[in-house]
């Protein structure tokens, strides 16, 4: 439809210019002495054109006819880039592939090219730590930081997570600095800072980290319980030898962040150290608040072994729980021990061998032993110090 509209125009334009010419009765007069020429106008026109035309066409030609050294040229570079682009995408892939001596080659073509240069060394920095080749590695990452000055933030980067790898976490830290005093930090960086720390076992730096990680929604909820423990239990190691430091720090732990690792930890802590009004205290509010599926036998058992004077209210306590877990061996074998120190001998016998029968043990057999001592039934006590005997032979 288009190509119709021109035609129809052009053709209109031609009767016009026809039209024109016909009722154009001038002339033109050209005098150069001796000769005159005299020419109507609407030839002069026409040869005026024709000049126009051939003049344009031999300028065109020759600008064509010179000009295509330079044409050359500019194709030239031009199917360079092209190839260079190739080589640089080749060495991505072969990168990812896991080809890293091939990816280093291209990426060090691409690099000569001067294809993203910056880029193509940080990929021949990556394939050269893969190849652990060190000083090729560090030879590429200077190049990374030189050549292109927009990829100083990917080069830091990159090089605080080979350092983590390489577990250099010093050095790891170092390159996050240098980042955070030109970016900032972002959630990529703080997830680096985070291996670092938890590699240098600075357990309070990781606790802050990973606080901020989880303002952020940056880390699962998985990984997110397993950092607050290792931290913890860090720390609490840290402390074991100084009761005051640790009573001050396991008040700071918040609720949330006390799993199960943590406050089993913490109780034998205390309890190495002495403190067991304190681990009674910890041991109560965790088995307290306790749901079914976070019920820890192994706290029970803790609580059975504290020797201080508040038995009595002891044994009402782990009584209360063990309404709510009537199974739970290491309960009843606790409370056993407790009515030992009180000289329940019923109540004892009874929880003894309540535990025994839901999970035979060798401490279960010996404390049933000892209390028959006691009770100068040496026969049973014999009977229970040959089934310690033979658990502990299995």
């Amino acid at each position: 439809m288009k190509a119709l509209l021109w035609i129809l125009a052009l053709c209109g334009l031609a009767v016009a210019v026809a039209l024109g010419a016909r009722t154009n009765d001038g002339y033109v007069l050209l005098v150069l002495a001796p000769w005159r020429v005299e020419i109507s106008l609407n030839l002069f026109i026409l040869v005026l054109l024709s000049v126009f035309a051939g003049l344009y066409a031999a300028a065109r030609a020759l600008s064509v006819t010179f000009g295509l050294p330079q044409r050359v040229r500019e194709y030239r570079a031009q199917r360079q880039r092209e190839s260079a682009g190739l080589v640089f995408q080749d060495a991505v892939r072969l990168l990812f592939e896991g080809r890293f001596g091939q990816a280093m080659k291209k990426a060090t073509e691409a690099h000569g090219a001067g294809t993203a240069p910056g880029l193509s060394a940080l990929i021949a920095a990556r394939a050269a730590q893969r190849m652990r080749e060190p000083e090729k590695q560090q030879y590429w990452l200077e190049h990374a930081k030189t050549d292109d000055p927009r990829t100083e933030a990917a080069t830091l980067m990159l090089d605080a997570e080979m350092a983590n790898e390489e577990r250099r976490f010093d050095a790891a830290l170092a390159a996050l600095d240098k980042l955070q005093g030109k970016q900032g930090r972002h959630i990529a960086a703080l997830r680096l800072e985070l291996r670092a720390r938890q590699g240098l076992g600075d357990w309070d730096g990781v606790l802050k980290l990973a606080r901020q990680l989880v303002k952020r929604d940056a880390l699962p909820l998985e990984v997110v319980r397993e950092v607050f423990s290792q931290a913890h239990l860090g720390n609490i190691a840290r402390r074991v030898a100084d009761q005051g430091k640790l009573t001050s720090y396991l008040r700071t732990v918040p609720d949330d962040e006390r799993g199960r690792r943590v406050v089993l930890a913490a109780a034998r802590a205390l309890v190495g150290l002495g403190a067991e009004a304190e681990a009674q205290k910890l041991i109560e509010s965790v088995l307290d608040a306790a749901q079914d599926d976070e019920w820890q036998p192994d706290l029970a058992a803790i609580y059975g072994r504290l020797a201080n004077s508040e038995q009595t209210a002891r044994i009402a306590k782990a009584e209360g729980w063990l309404r709510r877990h009537p199974d739970d061996a290491r309960l009843l074998k606790a409370l056993g021990r407790m009515c030992l120190r009180q000289r329940l001998w019923g109540k004892a016998q009874s929880y003894l061998e309540a535990s025994l029968s839901v999970h035979p043990s060798q401490q279960g057999h010996l404390e049933l032993a000892r209390l028959f001592d006691q009770l100068e039934r040496p026969e049973e006590a014999n009977k229970h110090y040959r089934a310690s005997a033979l658990l502990d032979s299995r």
